[in-house]
């Protein structure tokens, strides 16, 4: 066994380090036993594995600078955070060292740990929030430079109810915050309408992953304008200084469900001072507006799916 000298502290490894072109350290697994002086405090870097949750040790990461950039624990650890204290398995860093993620529980899914056993592990945290106090069990949260909350990712099934620019929405998988404070993105737990500068559209994606809650579906400028909407039950016209038409609304798929069953494709709706930027399809090119001398209209879009709808999809 070897070990490592870091300015954090000596990592004992029994595998080579990884290093960066230039030399210096870029990640490497601890085999015993250390603590380690991170910005977040004396931790125990992960050096042991276990049967069915953690198969492997992850690696300590560093930035090519030198600072820390992610951090596997031994075991669960209250960290302190400008949110409130919050247990932790995984801690990841700014360049700069400040405090970038924090996740609860770092188990590895498989065949034999599936997410509701690690579910089965979460526990709800309350913290404070741009918006308030919030309790809810999360899977992560992640923070600004200057130590503002950036994000809360949600566990599935969990959802709170976020004071955004646009009133009160039931909000599911996540939400952001701009470093000021003000609401950057809800994901609605169901279809929720608002007033845009197209006229009012039904916001909800059926279709979101919640990988993490930086980017959702409902997204606000940093003055609280609406910035972007993601929807299947609105359709959009403009209307140019001439008088043409156009028509957006949202696409159909045939669902992997067969049978000759379609669902629909979410068309994304954004807003900038000077355009209406539409993307009715992922890959195809979005058509932009713009809002000078064009008049917008909208309007249901199949009404009769304003029932809320399921989250499940056929596809992948």
């Amino acid at each position: 066994m070897q070990t490592i000298a870091t300015r954090l502290g000596v990592i004992p490894t029994a595998q080579n380090p990884e290093t960066f072109t230039n030399g210096s350290l870029q990640a490497c697994q601890a085999a015993g036993p250390c603590i380690l002086d991170t910005p977040a405090g004396r931790l125990v870097p992960q050096h042991t594995t276990s049967e069915l949750r953690k198969k492997e040790v992850q690696p300590v990461v560093f930035h090519p600078g030198g600072s820390l950039r992610s951090l596997p624990l031994e075991e669960q650890t209250v960290v302190s955070t400008p949110a409130g204290d919050i247990p932790a398995e995984l801690l990841t860093f700014h360049p700069d060292g400040s405090l970038n993620r924090v996740f609860p529980l770092n188990g590895r899914l498989s065949g034999y740990w599936s997410q509701e056993d690690e579910a089965g592990l979460a526990r709800p945290a309350t913290l404070l929030t741009p918006v308030g106090m919030l309790t809810a069990t999360i899977i992560g949260a992640a923070f600004h430079p200057s130590g503002a909350l950036r994000s809360l990712t949600l566990w599935p099934g969990q959802t709170v109810s976020i004071d955004t620019p646009a009133g009160m929405v039931e909000t599911r998988m996540g939400v952001s915050f701009w470093p000021n404070g003000t609401v950057r993105s809800v994901e609605p737990a169901r279809p929720t309408t608002v007033s845009t500068p197209a006229g009012e559209m039904a916001a909800h994606d059926p279709d979101a992953v919640g990988v993490n809650g930086d980017d959702n579906s409902l997204a606000f400028h940093p003055d609280g304008a609406v910035a972007r909407v993601v929807t299947v039950l609105t359709r959009l016209t403009a209307i140019s200084p001439d008088g043409r038409s156009t028509p957006f609304a949202p696409d159909q798929r045939e669902s992997l469900c067969g049978d000759g069953e379609r669902e629909m494709i979410p068309m994304i709706v954004r807003f900038t001072p000077n355009e209406v930027i539409v993307s009715q399809a992922r890959n195809a090119p979005p058509v932009r507006i713009g809002r000078a001398g064009h008049a917008f209209f909208t309007a249901p879009w199949l009404p009769g799916l304003m029932a809320p709808m399921p989250d499940l999809r056929c596809t992948i």
